[in-house]
């Protein structure tokens, strides 16, 4: 077991009509002018925008507003932000949408507090923030888990490089969850994001070092919560509680907790999907269990005892007659088994693209540069063990 350090600063207001609380929160704060940031047409077809400025209204705090943030969320919106931002000068950030919508708001946020760097040079690790507006999010689609994370990944238009930042100084000061808010989620939607919720949590539990009883119990716990309710969500997806559920699993994957003593995870079958999404601008969710059965096969042996763990503790594969290595390979299988009972991909053509050799190679390029050359933790990957990954999940 790693050292570790845990903060989770971001106050959680959980709960049916949570949302109508924003501006109160805001006013707490004492900020006095606020940027609403959004994505698409259903925030305000919903009616969703209407209910968060009369809260604000209400409250006494002036605002403006900015949509137009998309899946996989360009540089190009956060440089409007920013621009927009130090006009009005907005001293507070709304994130009113998912992952997509808070990562862009916090890019936003590193820009107008950091003046004199370009934002962009934070998600390509050339320097790190120690400055952001306050942020808040009303979180529509259980997912990302940024709300409470230390992330932000942001895409560039100028070669489609997607990068992540992580810093304490973006954290959301407060995170509105109201399950209702994703009722109207496709379902498309809805199972990509509890694929990530499950990944954010397997990236820190697929580690090949000692880690803690306790939070492997925990995370354990959490990944069964999330493919059982999943499987309820295919066919109630006005089901409350399961909505609740999986909303709250969202949060405390990627707060740090389910992370602690596994120094740091492993991620890199993230950044094999940043590559992929970055190149060919898919769903999140689904990217990564289009490749997480290919990378899981290229590296249990490091470590099979861990997959063999992953199969009986939360699948319920018994060893019995087995050894750690067959163990594993079911555990695998199950967890395939589970992504197809939620119609997401397990390959990449199943997820719609088919990379060429020479994309595979940029890809695997792009992702080794990045990373210094090498990443992982449950095994060390290298430039061309993310190609063959890439090639394994054709």
């Amino acid at each position: 077991m790693r050292n570790f350090e845990l903060y989770t600063p971001t106050r959680v207001v959980f709960g049916k009509d949570a949302h109508l609380r924003a501006g109160s929160l805001i006013q707490e704060l004492r900020c006095k002018k606020v940027l609403v940031h959004y994505g698409g047409k259903n925030a305000q077809k919903s009616g969703l925008l209407d209910e968060v400025f009369a809260s604000l209204k209400e409250a006494g705090v002036d605002y403006i507003a900015l949509g137009g943030v998309v899946p996989n969320p360009r540089l190009s919106k956060v440089y409007e932000g920013i621009d927009l931002c130090r006009r009005e000068g907005v001293d507070f950030i709304l994130a009113v949408g998912g992952g997509s919508v808070i990562d862009s708001a916090k890019a936003i946020g590193y820009g107008v507090a950091n003046p004199d760097v370009n934002v962009w040079d934070f998600y390509v690790k050339a320097q790190n923030p120690q400055k952001c507006l306050p942020i808040g999010s009303i979180v529509t689609i259980a997912a990302a888990g940024s709300e409470t994370s230390d992330s932000s990944v942001i895409t560039n238009e100028n070669g489609w490089l997607k990068r992540g930042c992580h810093s304490n100084a973006g954290r959301c000061k407060f995170a509105i969850l109201n399950p209702r808010l994703t009722y109207s989620l496709p379902q498309y939607q809805t199972e990509s994001g509890c694929v990530d919720i499950l990944m954010h949590t397997m990236e820190r539990y697929f580690v090949n070092i000692e880690t803690m009883e306790l939070v492997d119990g925990m995370s354990e716990a959490l990944m069964q919560t999330v493919i059982y309710n999943a499987r309820i969500l295919m066919t109630e997806p006005g089901n409350y509680n399961a909505r609740a559920e999986v909303m709250w699993a969202g949060s405390l994957s990627h707060n740090g907790l389910m992370g602690c003593g596994a120094g740091g995870g492993d991620w890199a079958c993230h950044q094999l999907e940043h590559e992929l999404s970055g190149m060919f601008d898919v769903t999140h969710g689904a990217g990564l269990a289009a490749i997480w059965g290919s990378w899981a096969r290229y590296v249990y042996d490091a470590n099979p005892e861990r997959f063999a763990q992953f199969a009986t503790n939360v699948f319920g594969i018994s060893c019995d007659g087995m050894d750690f290595e067959k163990t594993a390979l079911a555990g695998i299988e199950a967890m395939e088994d589970f992504f197809r009972s939620i119609h997401m991909p397990v390959t990449l053509r199943e997820l719609g693209v088919e990379p060429t050799e020479e994309q595979i190679l940029a890809m695997a390029a792009s992702f080794a540069g990045s990373a210094g050359g090498k990443k992982g933790t449950a095994k060390e990957l290298y430039e061309a063990d993310m190609a063959a990954i890439y090639r394994m999940a054709l």
